[in-house]
């Protein structure tokens, strides 16, 4: 039998709040009668917003206030953006859900231009190491300027901060309703997305059987098996949030093609791979491709990076 009331755990982002509507909404129609309300968490990345993430130890930014509160049995559930959540857990709680996966690629917001017609030296704002490095290594004249902020604090700095062009995720402009104002969106293969880029994690206690069955229905199995193989990935390469390190799974007819990328920030160096198998080896396959990776000159790229982020 599912609980009479359930407690969802969320931050207080624009974003974060569409997120934890959506989930209470689906909850409410599959269990008419269930009362669902929402606990808003401000965590330690909505705090720092002047600071990027990577200076400030993206692991775990944007979580760990609400597991805290889950542990003290505030909260029964957390919904995240799976590309802020770190590959380890408290003890306990875990991953119970994984959602169908939005748009998972970065959108270009710009004066009318395509990414290609930005002039030589353009200011592009972004919040991501991982974009900054793709996109450097494409065009190596670019400025990239970090920003910060909810999804339309960012899209107002293409105009406050006069920059040339913003790139965000597609899911949260999508989910926000902010398509209007995308001018293009790059390919995967352009701009290899964020691990879990698109999809949303819902958090749970996970020796809870009530809980842990009643929100069973959220799991979409195919982005789960490629979510989690990027998040094996990354956690091979002992990377967190902020670190240019980025992966991208599809599932088509029970295999699954995942691409990974390593890359210097400034897009000097970098290494790409690729590799397909069955969907239900997903995880042994991004460690696999970690591996292969990190051999090909990922391991000394991303040594570089953790020295140079000490050094700041």
């Amino acid at each position: 039998m599912p609980p009479t009331q359930l407690r969802i755990g969320t931050r207080a982002s624009q974003l974060a709040l569409w997120q934890a509507n959506w989930v209470k909404s689906e909850l409410e129609k599959r269990y008419p009668g269930m009362e669902v309300t929402l606990t808003k968490i401000k965590t330690i990345g909505d705090k720092i917003l002047d600071v990027p993430l990577a200076q400030v130890g993206g692991k775990g930014l944007f979580v760990k206030e609400i597991e805290e509160a889950m542990l003290r049995g505030e909260i029964d559930i957390a919904v995240h953006s799976m590309k802020d959540v770190p590959t380890d857990f408290p003890e306990g709680l875990g991953l119970h859900c994984i959602t169908e996966r939005e748009d998972p690629r970065d959108a270009v917001i710009s004066r009318n231009l395509k990414f290609a017609e930005l002039p030589q030296g353009a200011r592009i704002g972004t919040s991501a190491l991982r974009r900054q490095a793709q996109l450097l290594k494409i065009r190596p004249d670019l400025q990239m300027v970090i920003i910060r902020g909810n999804v339309e604090t960012r899209i107002r700095k293409l105009t406050e901060d006069n920059l040339d062009a913003v790139i965000l995720a597609a899911a949260g402009l999508k989910r926000l309703g902010f398509t209007d104002s995308v001018g293009e969106y790059l390919d995967v293969d352009v701009s290899i997305p964020a691990i879990g880029q698109g999809a949303l994690g819902i958090e749970c206690r996970l020796a809870d059987p009530v809980i842990t069955e009643t929100i069973a229905f959220f799991n979409h199995a195919d982005t789960s098996d490629a979510v989690r193989a990027e998040r094996a990935l990354l956690k091979r390469c002992e990377g967190g949030c902020q670190v240019p390190i980025a992966a991208h799974g599809t599932v088509s007819g029970g295999q699954l093609r995942l691409v990974g990328f390593i890359a210097a920030v400034d897009g000097t160096r970098s290494v790409r791979g690729e590799i397909s198998g069955p969907t239900a080896e997903c995880e042994q396959l991004g460690i696999r491709l970690a591996d292969q990776l990190l051999a090909e000159g990922g391991k000394a790229i991303l040594e570089e990076v953790y020295q140079r982020s000490i050094g700041e």
